[in-house]
């Protein structure tokens, strides 16, 4: 795939590692773990203009636009984007994959609609997952029954049903977090699946507010109803969200908002919270 295609050479990759922090690196699995960890680190999971009705677009002007100009955050198509192109401007061999968010065994899959990014180096294939809620801090080995223990944060990949299925340790066994397939994947089907998942009525992304991020000793996932704050060495805490208590976690997190959007999200969260008691 040429990198016309997917506009890498007008991405800003100093502007890129300057908001990670980081300077640029020549290809290896140290440097790759540490960019990798960096970006979910620096950029929120989040899907706050989804939720408030003004998706923006998912090329990298756009995705770079946002990240790297603001400092905001998104959803999986646009720091896959953001990753991949910056992975290939830095030499790593790079190929963009789509795959579907559930379990097939208790019927919560869904459509080709998350992206992450497989890279090979040293004649292994990885896979990074920068932009899952609860994301990966490094990539993952792509074979079967590869497991990572991170920070004490546990994850596998299994080859079923010519699928590779990406599950995290979560209350005493192994939760589906989504499977990825290796079919080829063109900007259009990235558009596709965003325009989907950004304007279906029934998408999840409509309807609810995500915001998530790790911190260094825990991480946090705010939606415009609950709290969830999961630790490596403590029982989950999983709550409702109280009045007001929004607006603290958007500082907690530092989520770059001008004050208009802050205020009709705020608004939109609220209208939510309520419409669904």
């Amino acid at each position: 795939m040429s990198t016309d295609m997917w506009q890498v050479d007008d991405l800003d990759l100093g502007g890129y590692l300057g908001r990670l922090g980081l300077a640029a690196r020549a290809p290896g699995r140290e440097a790759l773990d540490e960019l990798h960890e960096a970006h979910v680190r620096t950029f929120t999971f989040d899907d706050i203009d989804v939720f408030l009705g003004q998706p923006g677009g998912v090329d990298l002007a756009a995705v770079q636009e946002k990240f790297v100009g603001r400092g905001r955050g998104g959803y999986c198509f646009e720091h896959s984007t953001l990753f991949a192109a910056a992975l290939e401007r830095l030499g790593y061999h790079v190929i963009r994959r789509l795959g579907r968010v559930g379990d097939p065994a208790d019927g919560s899959l869904q459509g080709r609609t998350h992206m992450v990014v497989e890279v090979t180096l040293d004649g292994q294939r990885l896979l990074c997952d920068p932009g899952f809620g609860m994301s990966v801090l490094r990539p993952m080995p792509v074979a079967h029954g590869a497991q990572d223990d991170h920070l004490g944060w546990r994850y596998r990949v299994d080859r079923e049903d010519e699928v590779w299925r990406m599950r995290r340790w979560r209350d005493g066994g192994w939760q589906m977090m989504h499977s990825v397939d290796e079919l080829l994947v063109l900007p259009v089907d990235v558009e596709i699946a965003h325009y989907y998942t950004s304007t279906h009525p029934t998408s999840h992304f409509k309807r609810t507010l995500m915001i998530t991020r790790h911190l260094p000793d825990r991480h946090v996932t705010v939606t415009h109803a609950a709290l969830t704050v999961r630790r490596t060495d403590a029982p989950t805490e999983h709550r409702p969200l109280r009045d007001g208590e929004l607006a603290d976690w958007l500082r907690v997190l530092e989520v770059p908002l001008t004050p208009d959007e802050e205020q009709r999200l705020l608004t939109r969260a609220a209208e939510e919270a309520a419409a669904q008691v």
